[in-house]
């Protein structure tokens, strides 16, 4: 809803993907910045004013999630200029971003809802063609080695 019907950039709210790895949740502050206003009247806006009057973090609940022995950092994707669509699928035409809890990524992605087509299969395989086909057409080198993502 965000960034389809009043155009927000992704990195608006997650402000941390473009400097660390982890793309981040905005706080209840950067929430309620818009949000005293805008939909002040809905359900869901209404629990994060609750937050934002007792001064306490929003509880956010984990969607996508990695396996620990992986590495992806967020800032390498975005100062690349890749765009968040091309992992997260069209995050612009959600109206939903929510996942069954699994213990796999892959799982996960199956499970969300609002996704109109489904997002691609976050696989290792999946990752390594993106960086093989970026790197065939351009001059940016994405990494192939393995240590680039494991550890």
């Amino acid at each position: 809803m965000h960034v389809q019907t009043y155009k927000i950039d992704c990195q608006y709210c997650h402000s941390d993907a473009r400097r660390s790895e982890y793309a981040g949740l905005p706080s209840v502050e950067r929430c309620m910045g818009c949000h005293k206003i805008t939909g002040a009247q809905l359900p869901e806006i209404k629990k994060l004013a609750e937050y934002f009057a007792r001064k306490e973090p929003i509880p956010w609940v984990r969607v996508n999630k990695l396996p620990e022995f992986t590495y992806f950092p967020h800032k390498a994707h975005v100062r690349a200029s890749v765009k968040c669509q091309t992992c997260h699928g069209e995050v612009e035409k959600m109206t939903t971003f929510a996942a069954a809890p699994g213990p796999r990524l892959a799982n996960d992605l199956l499970n969300l809802a609002g996704f109109r087509p489904a997002p691609p299969p976050l696989t290792m395989g999946w990752c390594v063609d993106c960086h093989r086909e970026q790197n065939a057409r351009e001059d940016k080198k994405a990494p192939l080695d393995c240590v680039a993502c494991h550890h």
